[in-house]
């Protein structure tokens, strides 16, 4: 019987090949969608926003780049900058502050925070600073929830109390009370948005520059997750806020908590006590506040070497210069800076 039955089954399968195949060939396909699609989402999990495709690059990079080779070894802590207006048009500084930072620190994520991306949202803006940071593996850009920043932390209630967005210095205030909190709860790096990163930051922990003597300044940060200090700075915000007075909140708020913190009336250069180091002005404030005009001056090669032998960083006070027009073909201090550091975003200013 079972002889019989196999002539016959052969004939059936083989009138039938055509659609076996068709159905296997189905089955591929559909297997295959499935195994890319699962691939892609594990590699975009977690990320709010995703980054234009990596062909755009070849508008700002012969080829795709990388951050700077032979660096220190990877480490831990991001790379924190904070955009606290409702801006979405990163300017050409706030990019070189970026891309400074991502070649500088090839073991650290540089990540960009900023207030005018709501959450929710799969892809950015169209802009071509957007464009440019893509190109970087370790940039990664995600809307800042301040809501959900300032919670659990004594930064919480003061934040809910609308009367303060009256206040002629909300937006830099606001500022002042994201960097502490970031640096309290997850800890790492935090710089401003109008520095020129020179130097890998990894050796650097639990510090923070001094802008002029006995003067301290928190457009540079670096501390370990829930550090004392900061945890004081947080709570000096609240008991003793003035948002009606300029810097109050921000380099007079540090200076007062480290004077309390080592129980001192006078910051010298490089103090340490109990952990934390207040670094000399060269470090990340080479040019004060005061010379702000110095940044468009011609200046040697050999001059600016000296000028920077002990910097990090270098602050370039965007409140007062973001007016004044440079010559980016130029030997300006500022010009020679964006050339050697931020490269990229350098060539798009040229071509502009």
């Amino acid at each position: 019987r079972m002889s019989s039955c196999l002539p016959k089954l052969t004939t059936v399968v083989l009138s039938h090949r055509l659609e076996a195949l068709f159905i296997l060939t189905i089955s591929f396909v559909f297997f295959a969608t499935a195994v890319f699609y699962w691939s892609t989402g594990e590699d975009a999990e977690g990320q709010l926003y995703s980054l234009p495709a990596q062909s755009r690059c070849a508008q700002f990079f012969p080829y795709h780049p990388h951050p700077t080779a032979g660096g220190p070894p990877p480490s831990l802590g991001d790379v924190f900058f904070v955009e606290t207006s409702e801006r979405t048009n990163p300017s050409y500084l706030f990019t070189c502050s970026v891309e400074s930072a991502a070649r500088t620190h090839p073991g650290k994520r540089i990540v960009v925070l900023m207030k005018g991306l709501a959450n929710g949202n799969v892809s950015l803006p169209s802009h071509w600073a957007f464009s440019l940071l893509s190109c970087f593996p370790n940039v990664e850009i995600r809307p800042l929830d301040l809501e959900e920043l300032f919670s659990g932390t004594p930064l919480a209630k003061w934040y809910l109390q609308s009367e303060h967005q009256k206040e002629p210095y909300f937006l830099p205030v606001l500022s002042d009370a994201c960097r502490i909190a970031i640096m309290w709860k997850f800890g790492g790096i935090y710089l401003d948005t109008d520095f020129i990163v020179l130097k890998n930051l990894n050796n650097l922990t639990n510090a923070l520059g001094m802008q002029s003597q006995d003067v301290l300044n928190g457009a540079f940060l670096s501390f370990t997750p829930k550090h004392e200090f900061m945890k004081l700075c947080m709570q000096e915000f609240v008991e003793n806020y003035n948002g009606w007075i300029w810097a109050h909140q921000g380099p007079h708020l540090l200076t007062h908590a480290f004077k309390k913190w080592c129980s001192i009336s006078t910051i010298q250069n490089n103090t340490t006590c109990k952990g934390v180091h207040a670094l000399s002005p060269e470090a990340f404030y080479p040019i004060c506040w005061e010379d702000w005009k110095k940044l468009f001056d011609t200046i040697s090669s050999s001059e600016l070497h000296k000028l920077l032998k002990n910097t990090y960083a270098v602050h370039l006070w965007n409140k007062l210069s973001h007016g004044t027009r440079l010559d980016i073909t130029s030997q300006a201090l500022l010009a020679q800076l964006y050339s050697q550091f931020c490269p990229a975003t350098y060539a798009k200013m040229k071509k502009d």
